[in-house]
């Protein structure tokens, strides 16, 4: 069995929504909570958002050192340590959620967190899952409190110069969740005039900063806690990932995700900047875990249910 990192304290607020969602995580989920319908062409826009960033900087999001199976010397000294220490989220319903019930973390990103950490270190014993908060991501890489990140984290060229990613594993864009009894229909009408949550230092919060007829941007640590603040009344809407909008719309169903989408992008596992030996082994992992058929079963078991679109749709294909 894995062993846990510490986990930070939450709030009384954010505890009491976690314990709400027992029911939810033990039957699966409600009925219902699926992204709504996109508009004709946006799969296709998604697969090229990442083109479009590119063709805006020199910066490659696809772009990873090429598989491999040999140890180098960020490996060894992981294997030395005896502990392969990956970063994960707590909160985040189907990819990366404490479940109630049992107290152990599980979820899409989980899966391929273990999987990972098993093919490298070959032992599941000498893997930890260590939670760690949206905005310190980059801060616990740099900081060696941890060797991966595995937690919804988008490639984008600004974290490109700060950290190493492996080849993408998922397509995204950002999405906006309301209020179920909000009048809101788009984007526009969800955001502008109005209070609007985002994890800081996420690209839900980059891309309501570009956005000058949001009344007001509140950040949080955790996506989560935006939930608890709609819960409470004090936002009027929430900005986050399109499978973690999916997942609040899944545990509450108050709440619901508007049309449209903005910002595609690729998610990707992030490690220290000059670990390249560990990306590479990473990156082969990743490859192996796609052809082996793990990644779409990963997939039809935590995200289907929520998502709009089949397992093909967010695989990331390079430009």
């Amino acid at each position: 069995m894995m062993r846990k990192g510490t986990v930070r304290t939450r709030s009384v607020a954010a505890v009491a929504l976690l314990a709400s969602c027992a029911a939810v995580l033990g039957a699966g989920g409600p009925q219902g909570a699926v992204l709504p319908a996109a508009a004709p062409g946006q799969a296709a826009q998604a697969l090229q958002a990442p083109r479009q960033e590119q063709a805006a900087t020199d910066c490659d999001v696809y772009r990873s050192v090429p598989p491999s199976t040999e140890d180098g010397p960020a490996v060894k000294a992981i294997k030395a340590k005896r502990s392969l220490v990956i970063g994960v989220d707590q909160n985040s319903f189907r990819w990366g959620a404490r479940n109630p019930n049992t107290g152990a973390i599980e979820g899409f990103d989980i899966d391929l967190a273990k999987a990972i950490g098993t093919a490298i270190m070959g032992d599941p014993e000498k893997v930890t899952l260590k939670a760690v908060p949206t905005a310190e991501r980059i801060k616990f890489i740099q900081e060696g409190r941890v060797d991966l990140i595995v937690r919804t984290m988008t490639i984008t060229c600004d974290r490109l110069e700060q950290v190493a990613f492996s080849k993408p594993y998922f397509t995204t864009s950002q999405r906006v969740v309301v209020p179920r009894s909000s009048p809101a229909t788009t984007i526009d009408e969800a955001v502008d005039g109005k209070t609007v949550c985002a994890a800081s230092s996420s690209s839900a919060e980059d891309e309501l900063k570009l956005r000058p007829k949001v009344g007001k941007i509140v950040t949080v640590e955790n996506h989560l806690d935006c939930l608890v603040l709609m819960q409470l009344g004090k936002i009027d809407a929430t900005m986050t990932d399109d499978g973690l909008a999916a997942s609040q719309a899944a545990q509450d169903q108050t709440v619901r995700v508007v049309d449209g989408e903005v910002r595609p992008a690729v998610i990707g596992i992030a490690m220290r900047k000059n670990d390249t030996d560990l990306t590479a082994r990473v990156n082969k992992v990743l490859a192996d875990y796609y052809a082996s058929g793990a990644w779409r079963a990963g997939y039809d078991r935590w995200l289907k249910p929520y998502m709009l679109n089949d397992a093909d749709h967010y695989w990331p294909v390079q430009p």
